[in-house]
């Protein structure tokens, strides 16, 4: 076949013409599919059903013999972080296990930096004029989310495949005083499955920046792996300090992906400083996470080889679907030139990027035909894609024959889209 932009102005109404009537027949189809969000299907939460039997009867001491039924333990369960010090590259006591979601972790510490000001902040960020955060783009739209809610300016900085563009982000940093944060998934990128490298990792912690300038890294796929190639974890922590920068890097993980959604368990690592800080806020809200469930993860993962035996697991129901997206889009848009893909090696997502300025007509119409997919623009701060050209893909959570499906309608959306606005 010929590229889109290659055909002729008979071609492209030929296939306009076409490209309808395939469209009109997946309309009366009356399909009800979704892949917007990044969610464990039943298969794979069916990995963890002991979690709803554990730790049993009576079970109710660590190793210490300590009662988790009662207050207290506000670092979380000593088993547990020990679990995933390794895999996070964060010291024991340095890292915290608490509640189910690192996305509330995340809120908190911005939310604690907003009312109070970090260690060394001059005052709470809520008092200066304007604070800023950089967004690698496409970037975690969760991410974007909060600092939007919490009147935080958001700066776009242009994802890499070994990280955010490190020249623009020293560039930024040195011409802008308001900005003290950016947010960063180190390992298999949401969406475009980027993983950062050493080069780049030194690089953020040792950038002249604010004081109070934090890196949010958030290592929500540590452990998220689609193939036998596992990128050696960075030790971010040990980088800033021998930096000169401790305190600059917040580390954020959890389990959610892990085992439940609903029950998992999250983390937050630091510097012995932001720690405590982190700790001093914490304990107004909180006497201490839910320690139960957090010996229950014990008894189900056992230790970190327990985590990547459960994870190949995890591996092996959704491998056949990232292969789908590869296969889907390879046969019907390749030929035609009409889009562009990333393959991750491992995380929950696929980035995609159609013609510009079709992006959302695609969804749109995708939408119309029962498909719902990440609304266009999610990617990027404000939900402004300038290209609007991007579009996140969630294989994980349908069965592979529902995907497949999705996966054929939204790519004759895309066909449909891109050839209407170069036949109008």
């Amino acid at each position: 076949m010929t590229a889109l932009t290659e055909l002729s102005s008979a071609d492209l109404r030929e296939l306009h013409s076409q490209l309808t009537a395939e469209y009109d027949a997946l309309v009366k189809r009356g399909l009800s599919l979704d892949i917007t969000r990044g969610k464990p299907s039943p298969a794979q939460l069916d990995l963890s059903n002991a979690l709803l039997t554990l730790p049993g009867e009576g079970q109710y001491r660590d190793a210490a013999g300590t009662d988790l039924r009662n207050y207290g333990g506000p670092q979380g369960l000593p088993e547990l972080r020990e679990i995933f010090s390794d895999v996070l590259r964060v010291p024991v006591p340095q890292l915290l296990a608490l509640g189910n979601s690192s996305l509330s972790l995340m809120h908190d510490a911005v939310t604690f930096a907003m009312l109070h000001g970090l260690p060394e902040s001059e005052r709470p960020w809520s008092r200066e004029e304007t604070v800023s955060f950089l967004c690698p783009v496409p970037g975690y739209d969760r991410h974007f989310t909060i600092t939007e809610h919490l009147g935080i300016r958001m700066v776009p900085v242009a994802m890499t495949e070994s990280g955010p563009d490190i020249e623009q982000v020293e560039r930024l940093l040195a011409e802008d005083p308001t900005i003290r944060g950016i947010w960063c998934v180190p390992v298999h990128s949401n969406p475009t499955g980027a993983i950062y490298t050493e080069e780049v990792a030194r690089a953020l912690v040792s950038l002249p920046a604010a004081a109070d300038f934090r890196i949010f890294w958030d290592n929500a796929y540590a452990v998220h792996h689609l193939t036998d190639d596992v990128p050696e974890p960075i030790d971010i922590l040990s980088l800033a300090a021998e930096a000169g920068n401790p305190d600059r890097v917040f580390v954020f993980a959890s389990t959610s992906k892990v085992t439940y959604a609903s029950a998992g368990v999250a983390f937050f690592g630091s510097s012995p400083a932001n720690v405590s800080w982190y700790l001093s806020h914490l304990a107004v809200q909180s006497i201490g996470p839910d320690k139960i469930n957090q010996l229950r993860h014990v008894r189900l993962l056992h230790d970190a080889e327990g985590v990547a035996e459960h994870m190949r697991r995890h591996r092996e129901i959704i491998g056949p679907k990232f292969e789908a997206v590869s296969e889907v889009f390879e046969r019907r848009l390749a030929s035609y030139e009409a889009g562009s893909w990333t393959s991750p090696t491992g995380g929950y997502f696929v980035s995609l990027d159609v013609h510009e300025g079709c992006a959302a007509r695609a969804v749109a119409l995708a939408a119309q035909a029962g498909i719902a997919v990440t609304p266009a623009g999610s990617t990027y701060p404000y939900k402004k894609d300038p290209t609007d050209a991007n579009i996140r893909i969630a294989p994980t959570m349908p069965p592979l024959a529902e995907l497949v499906d999705a996966l054929e309608g939204l790519c004759t959306a895309i066909l449909l889209a891109e050839v209407e606005q170069l036949v109008g």
